[in-house]
């Protein structure tokens, strides 16, 4: 019977912490969609992600990055330049982390090497 993992400390810090922005950004989206069905769909594929992440799948890993793409994109298409102003800049910027940890060489490498 095979072990779950919510998280994998044994990854590279790039996915160890692109897991752990899933998780939040998934909380975070479940509270902020008012129901919305976008924003569950969201929500649900981020924290499906991490998990996937955690496991070493990689439909985990391309369904993490599909949803983070899609949510930077949606919130650039809502707000527009509005995503530069204060309150909307925060939450821009931390989707725009999860991109980065998620697209960077050692994330890359480590789940095209490991992930099953």
């Amino acid at each position: 019977m095979g072990e779950h993992r919510f998280i994998n400390p044994s990854q590279p810090q790039t996915l160890y912490g692109a897991t752990l922005l899933c998780y939040i950004d998934a909380v975070f989206g479940l509270l902020g969609s008012r129901g919305h069905a976008v924003g569950l769909l969201l929500a649900a594929a981020l924290a499906a992600g991490g998990f996937g992440i955690a496991n070493e799948k990689r439909w985990g890993y391309g369904l993490a990055l599909a949803a983070a793409c899609l949510q930077v994109l949606i919130l650039v298409a809502v707000a527009g330049l509005a995503v530069l102003g204060f309150p909307l800049i925060l939450t821009f910027m931390f989707d725009v982390l999860l991109v980065a940890l998620l697209v960077h060489p050692m994330s890359r490498d480590y789940q095209r090497i490991w992930f099953r």
